[in-house]
């Protein structure tokens, strides 16, 4: 698939069948996504990946308590990848001799990379999922109950996950009933989002 064609379709999927994803898919995806810039080559990003039908049952039951959302069709996702940043480990790596901030400040951060660099490393990884013609949502994991979910899975302190991608095999006709915000909020032109040499209108 060209590049192009890849941007143009990526969109969230919220409604997926059972099929499930191939292995060797799954292990393309997450290579692509393994290959995020990332500031000072700090690679301070991983990923929890959840592919049994037990650990996807468990993320679910922890996202959702009161099992409001069961049978719904988002929860036929067969693949499930929370992206996690560490800051830690870009603190240390511009402590390092060739970086110099030995007081390891976090004020010396003008925005916290750790964060952005691994929403480009799940930026990759929903485009992956368009070159492998599946489908995928990225969505958050809400305060109240981010602590059960890294209780679950055991994630460390020192890493803070940035939300959940759901990936499967699109079901097109439920999905197009899921699209509340696509039919009443158009997408905003280039120009809308544009400001070329100054912000704001050139017009005196």
């Amino acid at each position: 698939m060209e590049f192009q064609d890849v941007i143009r379709k990526r969109k969230m999927v919220r409604a997926f069948t059972t099929e499930p994803i191939a292995p060797e898919a799954a292990d393309r995806l997450l290579r692509a996504a393994n290959r995020a810039p990332s500031a000072g080559f700090s690679q301070g990003y991983a990923m929890l990946v959840l592919e049994s039908e037990t650990d996807r049952t468990a993320f679910w039951t922890a996202m959702d308590p009161e099992d409001d959302y069961a049978g719904t069709p988002l929860r036929n996702a067969q693949m499930i990848v929370i992206p996690c940043s560490n800051k830690d480990i870009y603190l240390d790596r511009y402590a390092r001799e060739d970086k110099g901030w030995t007081d390891r400040d976090e004020a010396r951060w003008p925005v916290p990379f750790w964060h952005i660099d691994t929403g480009m490393l799940t930026m990759l990884l929903l485009l992956a999922v368009v070159e492998e013609g599946l489908g995928a949502l990225y969505f958050g994991i809400p305060p109240s109950v981010i602590g059960a979910v890294r209780e679950q899975f055991r994630i460390p302190d020192d890493f803070t996950p940035i939300g959940a991608v759901a990936i499967g095999h699109p079901d097109q006709d439920r999905d197009a009933k899921q699209r509340t915000s696509r039919k009443t909020i158009a997408r905003r032109t280039v120009e809308d989002i544009t400001h070329r040499g100054r912000w704001g209108s050139a017009e005196a």
